[in-house]
């Protein structure tokens, strides 16, 4: 009989863990033991952090993708479809094109979406870069502009690379100082609760920064409504902000699949050592989609995926499952065109970033051009 591992989302976590299975359990799977399937929606593998640099005219959006085939083992039973029903009593995945498809494990890897409707306004007012068509018409909108607030306002938390919001506005500042115009340009940062960054101890390191470089600061600004007319937006606290160009981050979301299969109110319920679902037998998630209280960072998903394929592995061969997750994060964080800090932390131990260097910031770069080796499991 074949042990069927699914995987459902070919993002970071998805990808490095169908190739990660593919090399430990390559015998089994060689034999007919094993069958690996990954199911994405999209037949290509989007790396999101490149879009960061898209506004700054540093990189082209087609940088971030990568066909899914190029990167998946051949090993691996890659499907392009989307997955419409979860029974996890029944061990059943029902998908729009393919149809019923049983499984005996299930990896849930689906990430994040990007919900701006939310927000009445934000959606036809704000500029992001969290996504491509948003990264591209940013990159228009900060060439044309000379003069005016910018406002960056965090509106969704937990949302996609932490630290992207802090590295925007100190790349932002250092971009418009690089042109001669920051004099004319002020920048706004918000964020909902009372300090500018989810962590304690990145918040400290980076409040000091904003002020010495004249960034204004409203924190518990919990955005409720945009007036795209009036060029304001309101927060839930009653305080308004004009701007001239406003910079989103949209309220986030996992897929629906979600809560009907009963797994959790939006993310996943999981055992954030383990990451298994706690709702349902033989179900992980992993990256955005397990709720751990870790950063919604790729470096999350690409930790977990190993843990997640070592114990496969090892329920799969019948033996106790014993690798956990210890909540291990690492970034680069951005502080303006050419410099840049770096921070690695878990559960027990707290973040201390890195002074600022030159080098950590040719470091980011080159992680991020060596991320595809990293996809492919190589790294």
């Amino acid at each position: 009989m074949t042990d069927h591992i699914a995987i459902v989302g070919g993002g970071t976590g998805g990808t490095v863990l169908a190739n990660n299975l593919a090399e430990r359990l390559d015998t089994e799977i060689e034999r007919g033991e094993v069958q690996v399937t990954l199911i994405n929606d999209d037949p290509d593998h989007v790396y999101k952090p490149v879009w960061l640099y898209v506004p700054f005219g540093q990189r082209e959006p087609e940088a971030g993708r990568r066909p899914l085939e190029e990167l998946v083992d051949d090993a691996v039973d890659l499907r392009i479809d989307r997955v419409t029903d979860l029974d996890t009593d029944a061990h059943r995945l029902q998908a729009r094109d393919g149809g019923a498809m049983e499984y005996d494990y299930l990896v849930l890897a689906t990430g994040s979406t990007l919900v701006p409707e939310k927000i009445p306004g934000l959606a036809s007012a704000a500029h992001d870069y969290y996504s491509e068509s948003g990264a591209t018409e940013l990159r228009e909108e900060l060439l044309s502009f000379t003069e005016g607030r910018i406002v960056l306002s965090v509106v969704g938390t937990p949302h996609m690379c932490p630290a992207a919001p802090l590295e925007f506005v100190f790349m932002v500042d250092d971009w418009f100082r690089e042109r001669g115009l920051r004099d004319d340009v002020e920048i706004t940062y918000t964020y909902p609760i009372q300090r500018v960054h989810g962590n304690a101890n990145i918040g400290e390191w980076a409040r000091p920064i904003m002020d010495e470089r004249g960034i204004e600061v409203e924190t518990f600004f919990n955005a409720e409504s945009v007036d795209p007319d009036a060029e304001t937006i309101t927060s839930m606290e009653g305080t308004t902000l004009e701007y001239d160009l406003l910079v989103g981050i949209p309220p986030h979301s996992s897929i629906d699949l979600i809560e009907e299969a009963g797994l959790g109110e939006d993310w996943v319920d999981v055992d954030k050592h383990t990451l298994e679902a706690e709702a349902a037998d033989d179900v992980y998630a992993l990256g955005d989609t397990a709720d751990t209280g870790v950063p919604n960072a790729g470096s999350v998903a690409h930790y977990q995926a190993g843990v997640v394929g070592q114990r496969l592995a090892s329920q799969i061969r019948g033996r106790p499952a014993t690798a956990t997750y210890d909540g291990k994060t690492l970034c680069f964080i951005e502080t303006g065109m050419d410099s840049a800090s770096f921070v690695e932390f878990d559960y027990e131990n707290p973040p201390s970033p890195a002074p600022p260097s030159e080098k950590l910031h040719w470091s980011k770069l080159a992680y991020n051009e060596a991320y595809w080796l990293t996809a492919r499991g190589l790294l």
